[in-house]
């Protein structure tokens, strides 16, 4: 019977696809990490994680570490079926013109425009453009038609998602942040175990036509919070030859989430030193009290 079923590793390639499509949906790197750690999981288990599936069940799946009650049940389908209906939903979700589309008000010229000029690719950075004027300054936006963007993406996205996108730059004072002190030395890790060559390479499916798995991925955790750490992939740093320099984090911590950038400043009295985009003034008081 086990010769007709999936190896561990064809299991685990398809988690691994499946981290990879919601990654290029920016999708919650915590969540793209457990894919992936359920991944290494299975491929390193030492039975047939199939033969256990169609044997035991869903429940024999979850004693396997890294393995919970979402994971067991695409795995066990899979076996059974030969397919993942979610792998495929996210095959047919990639394209940001296909996405942009279905957002009343906006065609399929209008969506192509959005993706090539802005260089985004989900809702959630969508909503944001509308927010900061970006949208606006496009050819064939005006005023009236954000705004009837902003109220359909304010139906389309959750509570959770416009709360987390809205956080850059004006972040609620009752929403909790790490300290600076710890994204800096989160950010000094992540760094210096790049630079060793310390840390697991990704191969990040923008700007990135060689396929090369370049870019260090830190997973940590301090002060309670945990940390998912990378280089910027975006259009504007690979332009500024930055994408060594600005680190994204991305933070966690109960129903707390968000993400900062920490940059080497150029000018000003902070020039030279590792400081938190958006938060400059509690940089400058660290540092004065260091």
């Amino acid at each position: 019977m086990t010769n007709n079923l999936p190896s561990n590793d064809e299991i685990a390639k398809i988690l691994e696809q499946i981290a990879e499509l919601l990654e290029m949906q920016d999708e919650n790197p915590f969540k793209v990490k457990a894919y992936r750690d359920g991944a290494d999981s299975i491929r390193s288990y030492d039975e047939s994680v199939a033969q256990l599936a169609i044997e035991k069940g869903e429940e024999a799946l979850r004693s396997i570490p890294d393995i919970g009650e979402g994971i067991a049940n695409i795995v066990t389908s899979y076996v059974k079926t030969g397919r993942s209906e979610l792998l495929e939903r996210l095959q047919g979700e990639v394209s940001p013109v296909d996405l942009f589309n279905q957002v009343p008000g906006i065609g399929e010229k209008l969506a192509r425009r959005i993706s090539q000029d802005l260089d985004i690719s989900t809702l959630e950075e969508l909503e944001q453009a509308a927010y900061d004027g970006r949208l606006q300054k496009l050819e064939g936006f005006g005023e009236k038609k954000v705004n009837n963007i902003q109220v359909s993406l304010a139906g389309m996205l959750s509570t959770s998602a416009q709360r987390s996108q809205r956080r850059s730059g004006s972040q609620k004072e009752s929403q909790e942040q790490p300290g600076i002190k710890t994204l800096l030395s989160v950010d000094e890790e992540y760094r210096r175990k790049a630079e060793a060559n310390k840390l697991r390479k990704i191969a990040p499916k923008r700007l990135n036509p060689e396929g090369e798995a370049w870019l260090p991925i830190l997973n940590t955790e301090e002060n309670g919070w945990n940390f998912t750490v990378l280089f910027s992939n975006t259009a504007l740093a690979h332009n500024l030859n930055k994408t060594h320099d600005w680190v994204v984090i991305y933070y966690d911590k109960g129903d707390q989430e968000g993400q900062n950038t920490v940059v080497t400043e150029t000018k000003g009295p902070l020039e030279g030193k590792r400081v938190v985009r958006g938060r400059e003034d509690e940089c400058r008081e660290y540092y004065d009290r260091l």
